[in-house]
């Protein structure tokens, strides 16, 4: 049986190491809000693309509170001071185009419901203890993260013990993506020139 937490270890820890981590979860110094913005817009956006198509699928049938873009969206207006939306960012771009893909298919997709809302719903826990605004993308009800985790994992490791490359390889997918989009927001993050409202 295959186990899709040690299959993707270490892609896993790549995106972990990135600078921007620290930058939301560090507790001795407050991330920029329009900072936090840009990253909960691109976020927006990839969770939106990927829900279109998951909902489509039915894939959130048994966890009907576990997608987040309309609370991702609900943060980032809190946020942001900008005219107009933020820059989306390559990885982003690049992100939606390959969602779409692969939208008919659901082993492929369920890869990145489990690297990304799994992932966000357990990390973001120690997250929005540093982040600002509402924090609604963080926020589940009394015992669904717990049970959420369980079906998620359940889920993806069925769809890995019989579309085990297809699988892991949307996987790997998600992870580089999240690992570009930190890198991304390290650039922004030590450009002194950079118009927060822009």
């Amino acid at each position: 049986m295959y186990d899709i937490k040690e299959l993707t270890e270490d892609i896993y820890q790549i995106a972990e190491q990135q600078s921007f981590i620290k930058t939301l979860s560090d507790k001795s110094t407050k991330i920029n809000p329009n900072l936090y913005a840009i990253y909960l817009y691109n976020q927006l956006l990839c969770y939106s693309e990927v829900e279109k198509y998951g909902l489509e699928n039915s894939l959130f049938r048994t966890t009907i509170g576990l997608p987040r873009a309309e609370h991702i969206h609900y943060d980032f207006k809190a946020l942001w001071t900008g005219d107009s939306n933020p820059t989306t960012l390559p990885s982003t771009v690049n992100y939606i185009k390959h969602i779409q893909t692969i939208k008919e298919e659901p082993e492929k997709l369920y890869a990145h419901i489990y690297v990304r809302h799994l992932r966000d719903m357990i990390e973001g826990q120690l997250d929005m203890k540093n982040t600002p605004g509402p924090n609604r993308y963080y926020k589940f009800k009394h015992g669904e993260i717990k049970e959420y985790k369980r079906i998620v994992t359940e889920t993806i490791n069925s769809y890995i013990n019989v579309y085990q490359i297809n699988v892991l390889n949307e996987a790997k997918v998600a992870y580089a993506t999240i690992t570009l989009l930190y890198q991304e927001m390290d650039i922004i993050t030590g450009n002194k020139d950079f118009k927060w409202t822009r």
